[in-house]
């Protein structure tokens, strides 16, 4: 069997646009290498500024405004009109831009705290950087995912209490089979910007809460939501975030280490000052894309392996699986999800086992 035209079409345009912008990303910073405009980029910036802090500063406001300048038609293709395209967007232009902006400056800061930290820790400590750093950026990535439900989330979106009372319960049940401890149910006002569907358990400790976009919510029938909550306990009874963690630390520490070895070899070959010139940024960057991207067949599979063994716990955990089953339709249909993706795109691109796939693997489970 074959997807729809419709969602054949959809997820075409998604990956053509995605490899588009990877393209244009990658030409940018290699344009700026080969031809010394970062050599030059990073010496007027000095020129304004002595104070390494605030010339690295100035010169990751100069590129991000170029980068951010020559991708913004791509992404607005991509995230307005093609969504308007295909139905699936509430935002009006002057909504998706707010958004947009809004996406730029929290992760524009962020971006330049960690930058600023990297290069601190190059001046400070040139031969154990990297190691530094990674320990650093661990540690703030997990206080991120702590931080995200209370501090960025209610940048973007709205939410509420459930006012549910009976299926804020039901999912409370849930958690405490699970041996999870949640601060409670909310609903997330996911309807002003898309009609898609989605629920989650977010946060880390004392900021773990379930969240439920009202559009799922109006869609959905209450043994269908507690199915989609169940996969996400799943993950908890798994202890995949922990893996994840896991995962994380190696990757990081991994890159940092052969960013360090890259920009050692490479120091001479484009005029760099050593490790601490933030000249460097645009080779530093395609080290890690380069690493991301060797890994990403390989991550996704070990994701698909959780994502299934999440759905079996789930399978255990609720009434009937033709409630998992039905919500696994739902979203195949509100979400305009591929169902039958070729099986390269999902061995290669897919953190998820397709829609049909964790269908038939329901039908055939045996608790």
């Amino acid at each position: 069997m074959e997807d729809s035209p419709r969602v054949k079409s959809y997820h075409r345009a998604h990956r053509v646009l995605a490899v588009t912008e990877f393209l244009l990303d990658l030409s940018v910073l290699l344009v700026f290498l080969f031809t010394g405009w970062t050599i030059s980029l990073r010496a007027w910036s000095e020129h304004l500024s002595g104070r390494p802090a605030i010339a690295l500063l100035i010169y990751l406001l100069l590129l991000g405004s170029i980068t951010w300048t020559l991708g913004l038609p791509l992404d607005l293709i991509e995230g307005f009109r093609l969504e308007h395209r295909f139905g699936l967007s509430n935002l009006s232009l002057t909504g998706w831009l707010k958004d947009h902006l809004k996406g730029i400056a929290v992760g524009g800061t962020l971006g330049a705290l960690g930058l600023e930290f990297l290069y601190w820790t190059m001046r400070r400590w040139p031969e154990s950087w990297w190691i530094i750093s990674g320990g650093a950026f661990v540690g703030f990535f997990i206080l991120l995912v702590n931080l995200a439900p209370v501090l960025f989330l209610p940048i973007f979106f709205k939410f509420k209490p459930l006012e549910n009372a009976s299926l804020a319960q039901r999912l409370m049940d849930l958690a405490h089979r699970a041996g999870t401890n949640v601060k409670g149910v909310f609903e997330w006002k996911l309807s002003e910007k898309t009609k898609k569907v989605n629920a989650a358990l977010v946060g880390l400790g004392n900021t773990r809460r379930i969240i439920l976009s009202d559009t799922l919510l109006e869609k959905f029938r209450e043994d269908e939501i507690e199915a989609v909550l169940a996969h996400e306990f799943g993950h908890h009874v798994r202890r995949h975030i922990m893996q994840g963690i896991a995962l994380r630390v190696a990757a990081t520490f991994l890159g940092f280490y052969l960013v360090n070895l890259v920009l050692l070899r490479l120091d001479r070959f484009f005029r760099f000052r050593g490790l601490a010139d933030f000249a460097n940024l645009p080779l530093l960057i395609l080290v890690g894309t380069t690493l991301s991207l060797m890994l990403l067949p390989a991550v996704n599979a070990r994701s698909r392996a959780m994502e299934r063994q999440a759905d079996a716990y789930a399978l255990r955990a609720i009434p009937s699986k033709a409630a998992f089953v039905a919500s696994m339709e739902k979203l195949a249909e509100l979400n305009l999800a591929e169902r039958y993706p070729h099986p390269w795109i999902e061995f290669i691109f897919h953190s998820h086992p397709s829609i049909e796939k964790r269908i038939a693997f329901a039908e055939k489970f045996q608790a």
